[in-house]
Formats: C-alpha cells, structure tokens, sequence
C-alpha cells in the first residue's frame, strides 16, 4: 500500500507541497503546543471543580445538588457530573503525594494556570480510570519518588516528576486484575498456586530491591550496564531474573516474570 492511500485509509489529509525544513518544525512546534493546552485544562478544570464542589456552589444558586447544578449551568448528564469529580480526586491525590515527595515550587507551570493546578500531562479519561485506585496511584507515585530522591542520580524537577507520575497511572491502569478470591478445590492446584504466589511476591521485593539502585526513568540496558550488575553479583541473582523483577515492580503485571522467574 503507497503512501498515499495508507494516509487517505487512517482519514489524514491528502498530501500537499512539500514543506520546507523550518515550516515543518514550526508546524510541529505549533501541534505539540496544542496537545500542552489541552493536558493543562484538564489540571485546571479538575482544580476549578474540585473548589466548587467543596463550596456546595450549587446552594447560592438555588440548585439542590451537584448533579442539578451541572444540568442547569453546563447541560451535562449526571454521569459526567460525577466524572468530573472523580478527575478532581484523582488529580488532587497526585498532587497531594507528589507534594509530600518533592518541592511543589519546581513542578508548576509558569503560565496563568500555575497557581491553580499542577499539569502532568494526564487526560481525563486515564484520570476516570484510576479514579477508584487513588490510593494505588499514591503507593507507587511515593515509592517511585523516594527511590529516586534515594538515589540521588537525578534532581526531581518538573520533567522528572511528570515522568513518574504518568507512569504510575499508566502502570496502575494496565495491571491485571488481581487473581480469583477463591481457591482451587484440587489441592494440588491449589498449593502450586500458592507456591507461584509466594514466588512472586518475593519478586516484587526483589524489583523494588532493583529499582532503588536502578530507577524507573533507566532503560533495561542502562539499568543492566549500571549499578544493577553489581547488585545482582552481590545478591547472586541472574540478570535477566533481576531486570524480570525490575519490570514486574514497574508495571504489577505477572507476565514479565514469564520466561525468566516463572
């Protein structure tokens, strides 16, 4: 398939005349800022709802409840009233660990919005998404930070914040769901079970182990040419099982495990 009918088939526009080098850049300069814009409104909006839904703004203005509010002022249904609220408390629970962790000053933005919220670059739809697991979010954004702060590799500024942030969300998002609550009634599959549990729990300690010396922002490689080969001689643990475990306690999915520890 050319060109020409792979960009018409993903619904891009034709192709023009060629750009020149600069026009092409200043164009891209142009789109990224727009993406920048739209990531800071979310930060914003969730700001702005979350101080007027804790000053019951609805009251003044002789509406029952939030919900009514929203409808009247914003023609929204219920369901998106409240998940501008689950925006809100996702973002201030970031912003709430990430103060705890690093100096806020150096994370805000510079523009008008600055003082209203702290823009890391999420939307609103992974913001819903771990909307119920705020606290999952704050567990691994904490750990993550101090590990690094621990390691004193790299200053916690702005960028590297975000980083660490939008990661966590990504990983929390992406993990699998936890395994069944009930046990096997073959007890030979059962204790198996709980023998590959064990095995991965250890693992998980092992990747935190791995990240303190190794921090998340480290590719595989860096991370196997660094200091993690000297921990892995001294703990007298594989390579590739340690990086297996790094991965695992960066993203909570089992399957990085697969082919190495299980």
């Amino acid at each position: 398939m050319g060109e020409h009918e792979e960009d018409q088939e993903h619904g891009a526009e034709p192709a023009q005349a060629p750009l020149s080098e600069a026009c092409a850049r200043e164009m891209t300069a142009g789109l990224r800022a727009a993406m920048e814009d739209v990531q800071r409104s979310v930060a914003v909006l969730a700001a702005r709802v979350r101080d007027a839904h804790a000053a019951r703004v609805w009251l003044p203005l002789g509406h029952p409840s939030w919900e009514s509010y929203c409808a009247a002022e914003f023609g929204i249904s219920r369901a998106q009233a409240y998940r501008l609220l689950d925006v809100a408390r996702s973002l201030a629970a970031i912003h709430g660990v990430v103060a705890a962790h690093a100096d806020p000053s150096r994370t805000r933005d510079t523009g008008p919005a600055a003082t209203a919220a702290l823009d890391y670059g999420l939307s609103q739809r992974a913001l819903i998404a771990v909307s119920g697991r705020t606290d999952a979010v704050a567990e691994v954004i904490a750990r993550r930070l101090a590990a690094l702060a621990h390691s004193g590799l790299q200053a916690l500024d702005a960028a590297t914040v975000r980083a660490v942030v939008c990661q966590a969300v990504r990983d929390v998002r992406t993990a699998p769901p936890p395994p069944p609550a009930e046990p096997s009634a073959d007890p030979t599959v059962a204790a198996a079970r709980a023998i590959v549990d064990d095995l991965v729990a250890i693992n998980h300690k092992i990747g935190e182990l791995m990240l303190e010396v190794a921090p998340a922002y480290l590719s595989d490689t860096e991370a196997a040419n660094g200091a993690l080969a000297l921990l892995c001689e001294q703990i007298g643990e594989p390579m590739e099982h340690g990086l297996a475990a790094r991965r695992y306690a960066l993203t909570g999915d089992r399957r990085a495990l697969h082919g190495t520890v299980l």
